[in-house]
């Protein structure tokens, strides 16, 4: 199933996280209105704002005729967290065999997605079917889970989404892929099941979560990418408080949002912070707003410099 959206509905949704947390405590709801305004403030850029890659070819997010192509299985696994079992999305690459190890990166949607959001919506699979075919990737498994922890978790209706009980899904997805949905992976799958060879990268909502967890778990994960983080992102100093345990563990920890996206502040924040702390990372500053094409171009740099 594809998702589908209307033009900003990413962006907007995204902005609700700005407000969750006074939500749990005081009970409010925040309107689409709120949100509109939030996305509204004006974009700043510093010195460091940036575009470091390329645009990518022209088609590089589309099925290309004539190459093997990989494929993309649903996977069960049962969950502590929600009490049932859950549904997330594998790609297993051309040449697949399970008598060979493979690395695995964990990718996660934005607050309106799904486990199908990153192929239907961004097309990770054709970008990876397309590097793979090329030469430019270490082939890998990549999960596509559903980020949001809940017994019902179907993206909600309109209505729902501005609500305490939606994000807390997303927080609760923490515990659901740590404890439940990596050892599944790795008892199914022939994994190279070591930080070294885990990563983890999101988009908008994703991205944070992406950011939180990979940085929160520096012996689980060694590349890290947030592409157009949204504000459930924690504050840069919660985020990484040892730095020095980042400088140290930390293979690839990838940066990127569009110089039209209203929450580009997000990621600059982090930025910033990293830069002072002598932290290494990529910060590529592209000319998108909050959207697809953003995410497709940066997934795709992204993928080419992880297990390497």
């Amino acid at each position: 199933m594809k998702t589908r959206r209307i033009p900003g509905q990413s962006a907007l949704l995204a902005l609700v996280l700005i407000a969750t947390a006074s939500l749990a405590q005081d009970g409010g709801t925040v309107t689409p209105e709120q949100a509109r305004a939030n996305f509204a403030r004006p974009v700043v850029l510093g010195p460091d704002d940036i575009l470091v890659f390329a645009e990518p070819r022209a088609g590089f997010d589309r099925v290309r005729p004539g190459i093997v192509r990989g494929r993309v299985e649903a996977f069960r696994y049962e969950s502590g967290v929600t009490g049932a079992a859950r549904t997330a999305n594998v790609y297993l690459p051309a040449g697949y065999s399970p008598d060979r190890r493979y690395p695995v990166l964990y990718l996660l949607h934005g607050i309106a997605g799904n486990q199908d959001e990153w192929n239907g919506y961004v097309h990770a699979d054709a970008i990876l079917d397309n590097l793979v075919a090329d030469g430019k990737v270490v082939p890998m498994i990549v999960v596509m889970p559903n980020g949001r922890a809940l017994r019902d978790d179907r993206p909600p209706p309109a209505d729902k989404v501005f609500t305490p009980g939606n994000a807390a899904g997303f927080e609760a997805f923490e515990k659901d892929l740590l404890q439940f949905l990596i050892p599944a992976i790795d008892a199914r799958y022939p994994t190279l099941a070591d930080r070294r060879h885990r990563a983890i990268a999101g988009l908008s909502m994703g991205g944070g979560q992406a950011l939180n967890i990979g940085l929160g778990h520096l012996d689980t994960f060694a590349s890290v990418g947030g592409f157009s983080s949204a504000p459930n992102t924690r504050p840069p100093e919660r985020l990484l408080p040892d730095p020095a345990a980042a400088r140290d563990q930390l293979s690839l920890l990838y940066l990127s949002a569009g110089r039209l996206d209203g929450l580009i502040s997000v990621s600059q924040g982090v930025h910033n912070y990293l830069r002072q702390q002598d932290v290494r990372h990529i910060w590529n500053v592209d000319g998108h707003g909050h959207d697809r094409d953003s995410w497709a171009a940066n997934f795709y740099q992204f993928a080419q410099r992880i297990f390497q």
